[in-house]
């Protein structure tokens, strides 16, 4: 039972993620209407919304399909659409939840950490949640945040002085139907159970608890995915990878340090000499959890430069590991402000120039984050759902769609749809950057019309005429293209 003083504490942390969400929405209400910055966010309502309605779980109608990355995150938001035909703000409503259960999780972790702290403001939990990349991930419909707040909690269990390995366990296999890399998390579980100074035989005790409960929840979803799609792993797990391929060929310390600084782009970049402080106290202490979150957090990034380097759309692939390199960024921060001690007048400038810059440079990139996801916002609403209206209004119904972004159109278009990114139409992953078999592929299948941004896909649209291109300003404006539709001819 949460004591009054917590409870309290839990409400402000919800009242400020809501404050914090709510500036995101209505820079992007007053600058292009309230939608979702990333086109993959209506792939999750189009799921959602046909498992509350036809009870199936399909993309396109009476087609089972595992196009979506995250089960969990779809189910719950199929749950808003029990209750209304326009769910976009259950989705909110999810993503300020997490975003304050991220900050609540927190904010217990530092205060375990240093439970001689007077000041009664949930400091660190506030910072979490004013952090500019996780407003962003709450706002954006997508399972980030779920992640991310569900890697904050499984942080405070992992580092709380008695251990339950059965709900580290657990968090590890629930967060797995949220995000398949998610099971890199078992890393420091394990890491911490054998390691912890005790027997040999709890040591392993320990360990199969983990093991044992992370199963129970692991088998039923590689069971779900091959019922669904034939293969043990989402499709989007392979065709991500397959499409990004080209990426590879830069050499892999670039792509990892240029993922690892995704954090640093606002105040994170104060916190890293906390960072490394925080590292060498974990290993000259053997605190062999905290050790574990530092390594984790080091091994998600490998992983992703190692498999999908991608740094666009703000790091969001990393953004599920964004609170763990804050936390241990601030927790470092604080065992460096306890060794400059107010005892001379370098030490008391130091302290607290150091303090005020973070706070400053927080609330800076806060303030822009919300331009940032207003203009992301735009070019989804002008580009893929104009365009998809537009292919519900002016194509006759039984027409087949091609497209390389397909989350407005399966929500809006209201058409069959050949997926050029593979994530529901999984053959063409082994093509997925040949445009001549590709081309090839788009005339089997009796493709009517091609939807896509001119530059993406220079040969097929060669192919085709365009009858359709959208006037949005805020993807040129960026830097980017409009969307086109290509009467397909396949001449």
């Amino acid at each position: 039972m949460i004591k009054k003083k917590q409870g309290v504490k839990l409400l402000l942390i919800f009242v400020i993620a809501c404050g914090a969400m709510g500036i995101y929405l209505l820079a992007s209400l007053f600058t292009a209407g309230l939608g979702f910055p990333l086109d993959d966010a209506w792939i999750h309502q189009t799921y959602a919304r046909n498992l509350a309605r036809l009870g199936e779980w399909s993309f396109l109608p009476g087609a089972p399909s595992g196009g979506s990355t995250s089960p969990l995150w779809s189910v719950l938001l199929s749950i808003g659409y029990l209750f209304s035909h326009q769910a976009f703000g259950w989705a909110y409503v999810l993503g300020g939840m997490c975003l304050a259960l991220m900050g609540f999780a927190g904010e217990k972790i530092f205060r375990d950490a240093f439970p001689e702290t007077r000041l009664k403001f949930p400091i660190f939990g506030v910072y979490l949640i004013l952090e500019w990349h996780l407003v962003w991930a709450a706002a954006s419909g997508m399972e980030t945040i779920l992640l991310a707040a569900l890697v904050t909690v499984f942080s405070w269990t992992l580092l709380k002085a008695q251990k339950n390995w059965y709900a580290l366990g657990g968090l590890v296999g629930l967060a797995v139907w949220i995000r398949p890399d998610a099971i890199t998390l078992l890393g420091p579980a394990l890491f911490s159970a054998v390691l912890i100074p005790t027997s040999y035989r709890d040591r392993l005790v320990n360990a199969f608890r983990i093991i044992g409960v992370f199963l129970a929840a692991f088998v039923p979803y590689l069971a779900f995915n091959l019922a669904i799609s034939g293969s043990l792993w989402p499709n989007t797990f392979y065709a991500k990878q397959a499409e990004y391929r080209a990426l590879l060929e830069t050499p892999l310390l670039w792509r990892f340090f240029r993922l690892a600084s995704l954090p640093l782009i606002g105040s994170g970049v104060l916190l890293l000499p906390g960072v490394i402080y925080f590292a060498w106290c974990s290993w000259q202490k053997r605190q062999w959890a905290s050790l574990s979150l530092v390594i984790w957090w080091l091994g998600y990034t490998l992983l992703f430069a190692l498999r999908l380097p991608l740094a666009y759309q703000h790091g969001r692939y990393l953004m599920p590991a964004m609170p763990v390199y804050f936390l241990i960024g601030w927790l470092g921060y604080s065992l460096l402000l306890k060794k400059f001690r107010v005892t001379s007048k370098k030490g008391y400038i130091l302290r607290n120039s150091w303090t005020l810059a973070l706070w400053l440079v927080l609330l800076f990139f806060y303030s822009t984050g919300a331009g940032v996801y207003a203009n992301d916002v735009g070019i989804i609403q002008t580009e893929m759902v104009k365009t998809a209206e537009w292919i519900r209004d002016n194509t006759p119904e039984d027409a087949l769609i091609a497209a390389h972004d397909i989350g407005a159109l399966g929500y809006f278009g209201q058409r069959e749809l050949v997926d050029l990114a593979g994530l529901i139409s999984p053959e063409v992953i082994s093509f997925i950057r040949n445009e001549e078999q590709l081309g090839d592929y788009l005339d089997r299948e009796g493709v009517d019309y091609l939807v896509t941004f001119p530059g993406w896909y220079p040969t097929l649209v060669a192919r085709g005429e365009e009858i359709y291109s959208s006037d949005g300003k805020f993807s040129p404006l960026s830097g980017g293209e409009n969307m086109a539709v290509y009467k397909w001819s396949g001449d």
